[in-house]
């Protein structure tokens, strides 16, 4: 008999193994690919590090050059800045960091800094540069004009945070740091007029639940909120197209706040499994069983490469599955579930 077609395998129907029907392969991508937009570098994040290249690469900058901390929350980032002689000094206490630093430039990171750094590196000798982001500095020049005036500012941050830490040193005596609404009832304030702003990188659900728990308790509190433009449209983007895939990955570093956040909201606000992965390496494979529609988004401070690398592996991720011949086509059938390689 003469052969029509693609070879095909034998294999039993369900439940019966001694009945061989035909069918052939087909390899199929076992995920559709959601890029969430928009996603990934704010302008505060592009900037900084253009800075940073830039004054690494002029000959009259003072030798050696440093940062002091990370200049943005990812590890990638800050390891592309070494090919530019740059060293980068990292710890929790800003001003002790400066103790490492005899001569040379120092660089500001984009969360900012106390007026306290600052005045340390110029009593140095140093060569100073600000990369702070532009909405950070809004929030200490803000506390600032508040504080000048007698207010007591309601700090809405994440402890240990250097953008937190940068602006409380504008006056610490009169800036009080909450988490949540939990803390609230743990400040005491002296009377007088009474304000509230916030570190820009927060959830924007967190920070509205933690401003009614604060005006709660102080009807007459001035309420500033400083997330920035580029936080909230991102977390509004990942929790509503989120909505519409079955799991979230987010590219980021785990120190990078705001990447922390966009895993929290799609978790709590979209009600989506979301998990934060530094690149392709980082994906689990039983993340991907049984999912359809996988969506992809990345922190502020995330390269842009890590999450192209991200989006073209699931887009070329492909399954081998059995699918019947055309004699029955009405069998059921469910396809092998994904499987990284």
């Amino acid at each position: 008999m003469k052969d029509v077609g693609p070879p095909v395998e034998k294999v039993g129907l369900a439940g019966s193994k001694n009945t061989p029907r035909q069918t052939r392969r087909k390899r199929v991508n076992p995920v559709e690919v959601v890029p969430i937009s928009p996603r990934g570098y704010c302008y505060g994040v592009v900037d900084a590090l253009n800075l940073v290249k830039r004054v690494a690469s002029d000959p009259e900058t003072p030798k050696p050059v440093y940062i002091l901390g990370q200049v943005v929350h990812n590890r990638h980032a800050v390891a592309s800045l070494e090919e530019f002689g740059v060293i980068s000094l990292d710890g929790p206490d800003r001003l002790a960091l400066l103790d490492q630093i005899d001569s040379g430039t120092v660089i500001f990171t984009a969360h900012g800094v106390s007026p306290a750094v600052k005045r340390k590196a110029l009593a140095k000798g140093l060569y100073c540069v600000d990369a702070t982001c532009p909405d950070v500095t809004r929030t200490h020049e803000l506390v600032k004009s508040l504080a000048d005036r007698n207010y007591h500012i309601i700090y809405i941050g994440k402890k240990g945070h250097p953008e937190a830490e940068g602006v409380i040193g504008e006056c610490p005596e009169r800036v009080h740091l909450v988490e949540g609404p939990e803390d609230v009832d743990g400040i005491h304030l002296p009377p007088g007029p009474v304000a509230v702003t916030t570190q820009t990188t927060l959830s924007k659900w967190d920070t509205e639940a933690t401003i009614a728990a604060i005006l709660a308790r102080y009807p007459a509190a001035e309420v500033y909120n400083e997330l920035c433009l580029a936080t909230q449209e991102r977390q509004e983007a990942a929790v509503q197209q989120g909505r519409e895939t079955d799991l979230v990955l987010v590219v980021g570093d785990t120190r990078s706040n705001n990447s922390n956040r966009l895993v929290q909201v799609v978790r709590e606000i979209a009600g989506r499994p979301a998990y934060l992965i530094g690149g392709v390496e980082d994906i689990r494979p039983e993340w991907l069983a049984g999912t359809r529609r996988v969506g992809v988004t990345a922190g502020s401070s995330t390269p842009s490469q890590l999450t192209r690398a991200v989006i073209e592996y699931l887009q070329n991720l492909d399954v081998e599955v059995f699918a019947p011949s055309d004699a029955a086509l009405k069998a059921d059938h469910q396809p092998a579930s994904p499987s990284l390689p």
